[in-house]
């Protein structure tokens, strides 16, 4: 018989690892790294663990008013700009050469 290897039945740890997607301590060390990561990023945005729900009521205040403060921004410059381009345009459209048709 040339194959003589039987199916053994699957020990605990092999449904573990199956179920974890590894070894339960490198999937532990790659939670906890991640996590770490995760907190980090949300941090930067201005989350706060401890109180969840007023940061992220502040997190969406503070992206509504940037918007809104990008728009005041864009207008002002807009304004600006059109105070130099607009008269050129026109200067250039009332004396630039007549077109033939």
């Amino acid at each position: 018989m040339p194959n003589d290897v039987r199916d053994l039945p699957a020990g605990q740890s092999d449904g573990l690892y199956r179920f974890l997607g590894g070894s339960p301590l490198a999937v532990a060390f790659r939670l906890i790294l991640l996590s770490i990561l995760v907190g980090v990023v949300l941090a930067a945005i201005g989350l706060d663990p401890w109180n969840i729900l007023y940061s992220i009521r502040r997190l969406f205040q503070s992206i509504w008013d940037f918007g809104f403060d990008a728009i005041n921004w864009a207008w002002r410059y807009f304004l600006l700009g059109a105070v130099i381009v607009i008269p050129i345009w026109l200067l250039s459209r009332l004396f630039g050469a007549p077109r033939g048709r």
